[in-house]
């Protein structure tokens, strides 16, 4: 098989459509390809199949593709390489290497590679030095743009690690710089390549992924009959997400309904057959089949914990 091929399939095996939804084709599959990137299961860089390719793969017209291709490049989740051809947006070192090279770069990379740019080792010695005698971050920063998601992530966080959590978007962290003082910057994968310029050198953001919801849609399909499927939570993002990718599950056998936050503690959620609630909402709500979904997978924040304390560690 091709490597476009592969790539083809590949995708494929992790979308699914359902034409009898209300949601639209486009946004289904322009939704599931967002959260196939923010569970890093398409990778910074990746190549996307060709219009063509997927959609005679997942027997959809290609305008519904390019549509939704073209929608994730004006979001910013992918780019275009090439002409037609798209990828998804690339971070970290890739990014990296679009700003300008200094001499903090030079440190994140080697020290061979800094005498090889013609640095001598005592400027180097002395850059280290500043770093090494540098305060430790004493808290988390999740730095996110929607505030619902933002207390989202902030309360994942506080649930799983012993450290001070704090949140801000990306526009109140370029107005003040400030609030990297003694932080570690958190963001989800998609907003790295914004958050990264913002950080501290010596302490770049790290990553969150989030949870596959694999478990979630089988939930779904074990129903033996037609259901009320409820979704709860304090973001409009994961409402969003969550629409598109249970759409599929949902076909027009099941009736998907949603539910906002705040609301009222322990509100009735009369003919819901089964509720999925995020972490922030699932406190405030009481129901037989409450279904609670953490956004963040576990090994990402086992990362986080471990950056924290080999930083705190130095």
């Amino acid at each position: 098989m091709s490597q476009a091929g592969g790539r083809v399939e590949s995708l494929a095996v992790n979308i699914r459509i359902s034409k009898e939804s209300e949601v639209s084709l486009r946004q289904q599959l322009a939704e599931q390809i967002v959260f196939l990137i923010a569970t890093e299961k398409l990778r910074p860089g990746e190549a996307l199949p060709s219009v063509r390719g997927l959609a005679r793969r997942l027997k959809i017209h290609h305008n519904t593709v390019s549509e939704a291709y073209q929608d994730l490049v004006r979001r910013t989740w992918l780019v275009r390489r090439r002409g037609t051809r798209v990828i998804v947006r690339a971070y970290g070192p890739a990014a990296a290497s679009r700003r300008a090279p200094d001499l903090d770069d030079l440190i994140n990379t080697t020290i061979r590679v800094a005498r090889e740019q013609g640095y001598s080792l005592q400027a180097l010695r002395e850059r280290v030095r500043a770093r090494l005698l540098a305060e430790p971050p004493d808290h988390i920063l999740v730095v996110e743009e929607e505030p619902g998601l933002r207390e989202l992530l902030a309360e994942e966080i506080r649930q799983a690690l012993p450290w001070p959590v704090a949140g801000c978007s990306r526009e109140e962290f370029a107005a003040a710089p400030g609030l990297g003082v003694g932080a570690l910057p958190v963001a989800g994968q998609y907003a790295i390549p914004d958050v990264d310029p913002l950080a501290s050198k010596d302490r770049p953001a790290v990553t969150l992924a989030f949870s596959a919801a694999d478990e979630h849609l089988e939930q779904i399909r074990r129903l033996d009959k037609p259901s009320v499927v409820g979704v709860f939570s304090v973001s409009e993002a994961f409402l969003k997400t969550a629409r598109s990718l249970l759409a599929p599950a949902l076909g027009r056998r099941h009736t998907l309904c949603e539910f906002r936050s705040p609301r009222a503690r322990n509100q009735s959620f009369s003919g819901v057959d089964l509720l999925f609630c995020d972490t922030v909402a699932l406190r405030r709500v009481k129901h037989p089949r409450l279904v609670h979904y953490r956004l963040i997978d576990p090994k990402s924040l086992d990362y986080l914990g471990s950056a924290m304390k080999s930083y705190q560690s130095r």
